[in-house]
């Protein structure tokens, strides 16, 4: 694709997203579309972004539990920006978040991280990626589609900023170096409880998000050292590393409540209006 036509497709996704309102997939007139042409259309969505004054803080990884893949029919994790616009830094145990400028939202329990330092390539030792960590919190990503009926392929989902609507940060939980092995183990075997209103909705475990959430960030580590458009990962970052349960539809009026068993992060709730 040339690059007046990623320009072209970069401004209308973001147009889109700007006004809400639904857009046809690329695949839909493109069946070439590609995720390495995504990755183009959401570097041009990034830049323009920043230029208009919002400020890259993280990443997104989306898709890193297997177990939906079918219902959306993809076959592999992706990852998008997330802004200082779209990223509500509750830090207690409950916050309120208005829906207003979402046509089709889901709400994802996840396990966000803060970056101290880089992650290397190939790197799989989840202590060792722990290492790099200062912190873990429990976090809801708010998603959403515009294409119609969540209807997509994976590299849809990139061109259209990784259906990231907000990223929700509860209590931040430092990570002690003295305590690596043991964040290791709990944060792959914690379990995750999601309720509506009181109500359990569904669970997971933190190996639903690619064996462990740390793997999570080693394969953001892996397609960023291939993709020269993009930063790196660095310090100060903030990274949540994907749903741990079904991606839920969610409504105004509705209080949602994530709570993980075996690990030390403190439940996190979210009143939606």
């Amino acid at each position: 694709m040339s690059a007046t036509s990623i320009e072209a497709l970069a401004g209308a996704q973001l147009a889109a997203y700007d006004a809400c309102r639904p857009i046809a997939p690329p695949s839909a007139t493109d069946s070439g579309f590609d995720l390495a042409t995504a990755y183009r259309v959401l570097a041009r969505i990034q830049d323009a972004r920043e230029h208009r004054g919002e400020r890259t803080v993280g990443r997104k990884i989306g898709f890193t539990n297997r177990n939906i893949w079918p219902e959306y029919g993809v076959d592999s994790p992706i990852w998008a920006p997330v802004y200082d616009t779209t990223l509500v830094d509750a830090g207690a145990a409950s916050v309120g978040f208005a829906l207003e400028r979402t046509r089709s939202p889901r709400i994802e329990p996840e396990i966000a991280f803060g970056l101290r330092g880089t992650i290397e390539a190939g790197e799989r030792a989840p202590e060792r990626i722990l290492a790099a960590i200062a912190w873990a919190a429990p976090a809801f990503e708010i998603v959403d589609c515009l294409y119609p009926d969540w209807k997509f392929r994976v590299a849809d989902t990139v061109a259209q900023q990784g259906l990231h609507t907000a990223l929700i940060v509860g209590a931040r939980v430092p990570l002690e170096r003295a305590r690596i092995s043991g964040w290791a183990a709990e944060l792959r075997d914690c379990r995750a409880s999601l309720f509506r209103d009181g109500q359990l909705a569904e669970r997971g475990i933190g190996a639903n998000a690619l064996g462990h959430p740390a793997l999570a960030l080693a394969f953001l580590a892996d397609v960023l050292a291939g993709q020269p458009q993009f930063e790196p990962l660095g310090a100060g970052e903030i990274v949540t590393t994907g749903t741990l349960t079904a991606a839920l539809p969610i409504a105004a009026g509705e209080t949602w409540r994530f709570a993980l068993d075996g690990i030390g992060l403190a439940p996190l709730s979210v009143r939606l209006t």
